[in-house]
């Protein structure tokens, strides 16, 4: 691979990506603190919150609440870059040290949850190319829609109904043990396994009926090796997709499902920061969901010219993608089946 070329498609990839976070982050202030009529200085002014005038001024005078709109997103923006969230009107605490403290909690069970998912949708789509057709092709492929079609909460509910009080495995009083940690994962994680789990059965299914994949298996190859070298491995880009999309669903999700085992975390944070209309803390977190998903889709299309040769970038292309050939499928399936 050209590494000059590479590296012209990975500056412009990482351009666009912040041009996006600063765009997302506009969108958030202009929403949260324009559109509605600011409300942070209508929550100042009202009486019921018990803001006096001596501790309005500073927070007027911190925001720039008494400043034109687009100098208040300067200052908001030159804040964000340097990592100043600002503060909580209800703790008077920085935002960023609130987050920070919540934050460890969220990042356990996010990637505890997208661990089960990809272990569960590579048993799934393992089991289904490789069980006996009643199974593998019945019974096995329809789990991923029956796992899409209940939600995270629902099987939270279920897993503490059963393993906590009927068998006693964990404790809702302690909801940050590892069990109690594990079966929160597991709650938050199955129905991304089934998302998934069905595009890459159905990418394993295409892969199955290529040429490459006969010669392969006449080669007297294992079934593991047939299907993690010549199934798997030219399969996995539309996986890295999914998991990239999957990012969102499972900042989202971890929200609810923190909820439901008593999980300290951003979750609490944030449901915290609606009830007291604590602004700045939801911007922040908002705003800081936004830059973790256009930062995981900018790793996910940085990979994907790793991971596919087709997809390498080539000189005179400033920096795209290059355009499949039948060239390049026959040089790709060839390399496959040298492998």
């Amino acid at each position: 691979m050209d590494t000059s070329n590479y590296l012209d498609y990975a500056l412009r990839r990482f351009v666009q990506a912040i041009v996006v976070i600063a765009l997302a982050y506009t969108s958030t202030f202009l929403i949260i603190n324009v559109l509605p009529g600011d409300p942070i200085t209508n929550m100042l002014l009202d009486p019921e919150n018990g803001f006096s005038p001596e501790d309005i001024a500073p927070i007027i005078a911190y925001y720039g609440l008494d400043k034109p709109v687009p100098e208040q997103l300067w200052i908001a923006l030159s804040r964000f870059v340097v990592g100043d969230l600002g503060v909580s009107l209800r703790s008077n605490l920085p935002v960023s040290g609130l987050i920070l403290g919540a934050l460890p909690s969220t990042l356990i069970l996010a990637a505890s949850a997208l661990a089960v998912a990809l272990v569960l949708a590579f048993l799934i789509a393992f089991a289904s190319q490789n069980l006996p057709p009643k199974y593998g092709q019945g019974l096995l492929r329809l789990l991923p829609a029956a796992s899409l079609s209940v939600p995270s909460f629902i099987i939270g509910i279920f897993l503490i109904q059963v393993f906590a009080f009927q068998f006693g495995l964990f404790r809702i009083t302690n909801p940050d043990s590892f069990t109690a940690t594990a079966f929160a994962a597991i709650a938050l994680g199955v129905p991304v396994s089934a998302q998934i789990a069905e595009v890459l059965i159905a990418n394993l299914d295409h892969e199955a009926r290529q040429e490459y994949f006969s010669v392969a298996r006449s080669r007297g190859l294992s079934r593991f090796q047939l299907f993690t070298r010549h199934q798997f491995r030219p399969s996995s880009l539309p996986v890295v997709t999914m998991v990239a999309l999957a990012v969102g669903e499972l900042l989202g999700g971890s929200l609810i499902t923190e909820s439901i085992f008593g999980r300290s975390g951003v979750g609490s944070l944030v449901q915290g920061a609606v009830s007291a209309q604590d602004y700045p803390v939801i911007q922040a977190v908002v705003s800081l969901a936004a830059a973790v998903f256009v930062i995981v889709n900018l790793i996910a299309d940085l990979v994907y010219p790793l991971l596919d040769p087709r997809l390498r970038p080539r000189a005179g292309k400033r920096g795209s993608l290059a355009d499949d050939s039948l060239a390049d499928d026959s040089l790709a399936d060839a390399e496959a089946v040298a492998e």
